[in-house]
């Protein structure tokens, strides 16, 4: 990134900011503006005063009180008003800085909701972090200078115009100072850029390591790998240190070259002006006046450092929150509802259904012209060797992501067509893994869902939750900490079934949502579910993937898949006698096997 990219790019940030922020910005750049003025006022009241009080005090010997009093009054009435402009220019760039973050940040996490899981599975999560805190707070740091510069650069402009009208030879020497600052401007920002590049990049990957090392941290603990994940956290930071050390080095070196060279024009004012007072082309006040206004030039110069001196950090937030928000993984929806004209249950048809991960063409297909259908109020389930594609198939099911080929409808609609916040009026997914909410029981079954307690209750009952929910501590009401780490495997699944209960779904999808629940209470469940038909939605249709021999014997139906395709479809006894693959999969869980076998058997091994 260039010099000159970056400030035309810095600018053009800026310019977003303004554009939304009008007003706040014009009455900060107002106050800024009264402040420079009145700052450049003080030298004019300086020059009057050396030349109408002071000299002739010197001349006299004696000091005209009413000469005191004015310069007083004065000096009195610019400081008041100038603290007023101090006042608007602070506080309007405060209101400005933070409603831009504030507003860029829920623009960034409403993005993350929109984009589907297939996104989300291309980015890390310290990445997505890094992008909706750090890089929105570096995007708008110039904010905070900006103001201050614009105003500044009006008193600029008024200072060197009466610097000007006061004596051309002075001022032109003090104007000097200008074409220094600018060179020194163009080398800072060619050298900051790049590290500024650097380093947002490595706070995202510090944001990714931490994250993982604390989200892993049961298996760290257990594998005794905490030495192993402080340093590869300690390499990161190590990296972000030292590239940040090194930003700090080139603007260690900016700052005192700007606040060195308006000195150097004040010492060339004064060595000039001294001659040309004693030439008699000048009075001292002229001086005075010129080499004050001199160091008033100091401070716009130093504001303007401050505001460019953001410009390489602020481009690199901005479009790295820009390539968030125009990502272009939304998914798109239609304007279709459902009616439900089959009854509570919902019709289900899979039509030759095709899905990859890897997006290439060369890459291998998880499912491969998949086809079945379900009848309404059927409980179907799902079976097949590890990796076969039934967790892929549920994503689908949902809407989570999108096929590349064939469509799935519900009640004869593809879930494409459907409205924004359709599919999930009639579909709930149970998935593999539990996840809890740092809240109360009622807040992780609800979720903000408008349900009387009672509902709640009958969801509980049905998912087998109900006994030890009322024997926690406050029931419905106790907090269960983060991922509900006060409550066990299965008990944190019987939650989340009972979460999707709750909402009276017409087609039930459960991803092996009862794996950490043992057999009885397993039972227990799918009872529940069989005899209500999918809980308080009675006649839902409901779709498990299934391991257990005892959940899918409850299935009126069972779907084997292989390698990503419906390898049969039928009965589970059907199956049993018909399909020596689906029978010894299904056995494969409960048979026992002996040492000998574990030594002599190659199949037995590979399983």
């Amino acid at each position: 990134m260039t010099s000159g990219s970056t400030l035309r790019e810095g600018f053009a940030v800026l310019g977003v900011a303004i554009k939304r922020e009008p007003v706040v910005f014009t009455l900060s750049t107002l106050g800024s503006v009264l402040f420079g003025a009145l700052t450049v006022a003080d030298a004019w009241v300086l020059g009057w005063s050396t030349d109408h009080v002071v000299l002739p005090a010197f001349e006299s010997g004696r000091v005209e009180w009413d000469g005191l009093i004015a310069i007083l009054a004065l000096f009195v009435g610019v400081a008041l008003l100038r603290a007023v402009g101090i006042v608007a220019r602070r506080l309007g760039a405060g209101v400005m800085q933070y409603r831009m973050q504030a507003y860029h940040r829920r623009a960034v996490t409403r993005q993350y909701l929109r984009l589907p899981i297939s996104w989300h599975q291309q980015h890390p999560t310290g990445q997505l972090l890094s992008n909706a805190n750090s890089d929105v707070e570096a995007a708008w740091a110039p904010i905070a200078p900006l103001p201050m510069a614009v105003g500044t650069v009006a008193m600029m402009v008024i200072a060197v115009v009466q610097m000007l009208l006061t004596d051309l030879v002075m001022a032109g020497v003090g104007l000097l100072v200008f074409p220094a600052v600018i060179v020194a401007n163009l080398v800072f920002q060619r050298l900051q850029s790049p590290l500024m590049t650097r380093a947002q990049a490595l706070r995202a990957e510090v944001s990714e390591v931490a994250h993982e090392s604390f989200d892993g941290a049961l298996v760290v603990k257990t594998l005794g790998r905490e030495s192993e994940e402080t340093q590869r956290f300690a390499r990161k930071a190590h990296q972000l240190r030292d590239t940040n050390v090194k930003a700090g080095r080139v603007r260690a070196a900016f700052d005192p070259v700007l606040e060195a060279l308006p000195n150097l024009g004040v010492l060339a004012v004064l060595a000039v002006g001294v001659n040309q007072v004693l030439a008699g082309r000048a009075a001292p006040g002229d001086v005075v006046t010129i080499g004050y206004l001199l160091t008033i030039v100091a401070f716009p110069i130093r504001s303007l450092g401050w505001l460019l001196g953001e410009f390489p950090r602020s481009v690199v937030g901005f479009q790295r929150v820009s390539a968030v928000l125009a990502a272009t993984g939304e998914m798109q929806y239609g304007g279709r509802r459902i009616e439900p004209v089959t009854g509570p249950g919902a019709a289900l048809a899979v039509d030759h259904l095709a899905y990859r991960y890897d997006r290439s063409e060369d890459g291998p297909p998880v499912l491969a012209d998949l086809t079945f259908t379900v009848a309404p109020g059927r409980t179907v389930a799902v079976v097949g060797e590890t990796a076969s594609g039934k967790s892929t198939l549920t994503s689908l099911l949902v809407r989570l992501v999108d096929p590349d080929r064939g469509s799935v409808s519900v009640d004869g609609v593809d879930l494409r067509d459907l409205a924004a916040g359709v599919v999930a009026e009639h579909v709930a997914l149970v998935p593999q893994q539990a996840f809890l909410f740092d809240d109360t029981v009622r807040g992780n079954v609800t979720l903000g869902l408008d349900v009387s307690d009672d509902a709640v209750w009958e969801a509980l009952r049905t998912a087998q939750a109900d006994g030890f929910v009322a024997a926690l501590p406050d029931g419905l009401d106790t907090r269960i900490g983060e991922r509900g780490t006060s409550l066990s495997g299965g008990q944190r699944q019987r939650l989340s079934l009972a979460r999707a209960l709750v909402r009276r779904p017409r087609l039930l999808v459960m991803d092996d949502a009862t794996s950490a629940v043992d057999p009885e209470v397993e039972a227990r469940i799918l009872a529940a579910l069989r005899a209500s038909g999918g809980g308080p939605g009675e006649g839902a249709t409901v779709l498990v993937v299934a391991y257990r021999k005892a959940t899918i014997s409850l299935a009126d139906e069972v779907v084997h898949l292989v390698d990503g395709r419906v390898a049969d479809q039928g009965t589970h006894a059907e199956l049993l006698s018909r399909n020596p693959g689906y029978a010894r999969l299904v056995n494969a869980y409960e048979h026992e096997v002996t040492v000998e076998e574990v030594a002599g058997s190659d199949e037995v091994r590979s399983r």
